[in-house]
């Protein structure tokens, strides 16, 4: 459903520019009737809204069967923040919002000699990232109202649905994760000059740095013992309007 609304609102867009996109005459900014910014200011801001998957990367210590890792999409909104470096270059704060949730399925292996049920087979995480990278974002010349670009960066991200702190773990069905998080990310877009505004779809993938993962109490638990780390992995298509 996410996806459906992502895509409508990219259609709408491209409808109200008037196919300006597919003009050989440039988009020009008038300043004095307030619309749209320039990429010459020295700061611009903007905001975004999106979607993301989310999923886990495990590292195991022994060759047992795989967690598999069931994923749905999420939703992502938050602000922009542009410093303009050059005239190929800006570094940007992308501070924003991004609701997610995961499923972990075990396999009856990894519980041998033991009595399970349904339950124990099935781990939901529930995230609420407050996220907030850091990026430099490097961009080709403008041809007519188009400038691809590429981007990188580092992020923290505070988990508000972490329960690490949780006293009780996998034995009272609680899987716990880590209040913070490190990512590096990559990803690319496009900027599409409008009359009003700048329009940039984008896709970034994010790659945890860090180890997510809060071990059961029980050192042989069969939910964490064999999992050396859990590292958070994501794809996020924001479109930003500036």
């Amino acid at each position: 459903m996410k996806q459906v609304f992502a895509l409508i609102t990219f259609l709408l867009v491209i409808q109200t520019s008037e196919a300006q996109l597919f003009k050989k005459e440039k988009v020009t900014y008038d300043a004095n009737q307030g619309r749209g910014s320039t990429d010459n200011n020295l700061l611009r801001w903007g905001y975004f809204l999106g979607f993301s998957q989310y999923d886990f990367n495990f590292d195991y210590k022994e060759d047992l069967r795989d967690v598999y890792v069931g994923r749905t999409a999420g939703f992502n909104v938050g602000l922009i923040g542009n410093l303009r470096i050059n005239s190929f270059l800006d570094l940007r704060l992308e501070p924003g919002l991004f609701i997610t949730s995961r499923e972990l399925h075990y396999g009856l292996d990894t519980f041998v000699g033991m009595s399970v049920s349904d339950n124990d087979l099935l781990r939901e995480v529930k995230s609420t990232y407050i996220h907030v990278p850091l990026l430099l974002k490097v961009s080709t010349k403008r041809i007519n109202n188009f400038k691809p670009f590429i981007v990188g960066g580092i992020s923290t991200a505070l988990n508000l649905s972490s329960n690490e702190s949780n006293p009780q773990d996998n034995s009272n069905g609680q899987f716990r994760t880590k209040k913070n998080v490190l990512f590096y990310e990559l990803g690319f877009g496009i900027d599409f000059y409008l009359y009003n505004f700048k329009f940039t779809p984008s896709i970034r993938g994010v790659f945890g740095i860090n180890d997510e993962l809060v071990r059961d109490d029980d050192p042989n638990s069969p939910w964490t013992s064999n999992i050396a780390s859990m590292k958070t992995r994501g794809v996020f298509v924001n479109f930003t309007f500036q």
